[in-house]
């Protein structure tokens, strides 16, 4: 390991001195660390910024997290509801949002509430699948002696679910430092990494913006590695030793008339939240739109609606290809962590930089590389859909039963065929948890690419509508890309639905 790595600096140092890499954008390690060694008196009170943004945020967002999951996992009334505003917090366009948080709030408050915002979904999924999930015996004992719901939850519900939520833990460390430092791009104080960069941008420096980039990897990282070592020992002695006898119990089918109810309080309560926080916010109308007031904007004889159709053209095809590709990686990564833990374990260093560098740092360079086309769209989309669906198809496939892999080894099964028979139905659940989470997120990572390098597209036209302090059309954007988030997160829970239903499982959607 030792030597690959040394070898690896070897040739990026090359590469470096040689100016081999877009002229010069891919600095030499010897050359960041001589820039980062003159600029070190700069890195305290940035460094120190961005974690107090993001720690805060992250405790705030993942107990949220945690709470709700518990809620939605023993109530499936309040899991419908919420889920339009579960999808809708998770999908909120950070590059939209940011400006507004900061001209709505003070101080530190936009960091935590981004970094609070990029914790909660994945933690609060991984809550429910871990919980819905719980060997359905052991709930049994729980009541043969008297137990109620609460006892089960306690004692088995609780427990089977610490896997899955500090599995969703180490996801959360990287998201939180990641908004943290978007809000501080958007405009959020003087100090923080997110801050420093936009200062450094102009100075044509990019050992600079790569010193600063890894610095974020370096906090994001450390996070990651603190979470993956605890679940490492938890997991470790909590994976199942035996094959649950029958799967969870299912939600008792309902009357035609509540689940339109549910369906339409699951669409209304979004729109509700949203016109109380404005109302509560006591912010201006110029700047908090209301759903009222986008209506009425998108009445004016602006063309508005042109040019989100033209911008949606765009978009959309790009973002279906970044999904495939994202989850084909991450479904090839997990499957490679079983069969070849070595081979991910190596890569595992550079998944880290593509998912926790900030994308600004990164884009000038991989513009160079691949140009303003679509390749660099999908190459950003990839890295932020990637990872967290890899984090949760490889904790799927590590908690399969152990007695239900013994069965097929014991007949002379080779790892592929343990993996194709058993593990990989076994993990569905994790599988379409995953997909639940990249979905989202592809469409964040086109818009992102779209706002920083090509030019193209909803990223594009937030991008210009920022400049023009069209607040309409930004929180049009925004709104947009929320629906559209909802729209393809509830293909998925109907396509959940069914496959687990042929495998006999129940969905946590």
């Amino acid at each position: 390991m030792a030597i690959r790595a040394i070898l690896a600096l070897a040739l990026w140092e090359l590469v470096g001195r040689l100016a081999l890499v877009a002229g010069g954008a891919l600095p030499a390690p010897s050359a960041i660390a001589i820039r980062f060694w003159a600029d070190r008196g700069d890195y305290p009170m940035h460094v120190w910024a961005t974690m107090q943004g993001a720690g805060i945020g992250f405790l705030i967002g993942n107990l949220v997290a945690v709470l709700a999951g518990v809620l939605f996992a023993v109530s499936p009334v309040a899991a419908r509801l919420a889920r339009g505003v579960n999808i809708a917090i998770f999908a909120l366009p950070a590059i939209a949002i940011a400006p507004i948080l900061t001209l709505m709030t003070t101080g530190m408050t936009p960091r935590v509430i981004l970094a609070a915002l990029g914790c909660y979904f994945v933690t609060m999924t991984a809550t429910v699948t871990g919980i819905t999930q719980a060997d359905a015996r052991m709930r049994d004992v729980i009541r043969a002696y008297g137990g109620g719901r609460l006892a089960s939850l306690r004692l088995v519900e609780l427990r089977s679910a610490v896997p899955q939520i500090l599995g969703a833990l180490r996801i959360a460390a990287p998201a939180a430092v990641l908004g943290s430092i978007l809000a501080e791009f958007g405009g959020g104080g003087r100090f923080g990494l997110g801050a420093y960069l936009i200062g450094s941008l102009g100075r044509a420096d990019p050992a600079r913006l790569w010193g600063i980039g890894l610095a974020a990897t370096v906090l994001a990282g450390v996070g990651y590695a603190v979470f993956a070592m605890i679940a490492a020992r938890v997991t470790a002695s909590t994976v199942a030793v035996t094959v649950a006898a029958t799967p969870p119990a299912g939600d008792a089918p309902r009357p035609l008339w509540q689940r339109a109810a549910l369906a339409a309080g699951s669409v209304l309560l979004p729109f509700a939240v949203w016109w109380g926080l404005i109302a509560a916010s006591g912010a201006p109308a110029m700047i908090a739109k209301t759903p009222m007031a986008l209506v009425d904007y998108l009445m004016l004889p602006n063309k508005a609606g042109e040019r989100i159709l033209d911008a949606l053209a765009q978009t959309l095809p790009i973002t279906a290809v970044g999904i495939a590709l994202g989850l084909g990686f991450a479904f090839a990564l997990a499957l490679g962590s079983v069969l070849r833990p070595g081979i991910v374990r190596a890569f595992m260093p550079v998944a880290l930089v593509t998912q926790t560098m900030p994308l600004v740092a990164l884009t000038p360079l991989l513009v160079l590389i691949f140009g303003r086309g679509p390749s660099v769209i999908l190459w950003i989309t990839v890295s932020v859909t990637f990872f967290p669906a890899f984090v949760t198809m490889a904790q799927g496939l590590q908690m399969v039963a152990r007695s239900a892999l013994d069965v097929p080894r014991a007949y002379g099964a080779s790892p592929w065929t343990v993996l194709r028979l058993v593990s990989i139905p076994a993990s569905a659940p994790y599988v379409f948890a995953a997909l639940r989470l990249a979905v989202p997120r592809a469409l964040l990572g086109v818009m992102t690419a779209e706002w920083l390098a090509t030019g193209t597209g909803l990223g594009n036209l937030l991008n210009q509508s920022r400049g023009y302090l069209d607040y309409g059309m930004i929180w049009t954007v925004a709104v947009l890309s929320v629906l559209l988030s909802v729209f393809f997160y509830q293909v998925v829970v109907w396509i959940e639905r069914r496959v687990l239903a042929r495998l006999g499982m129940t969905t946590a959607a």
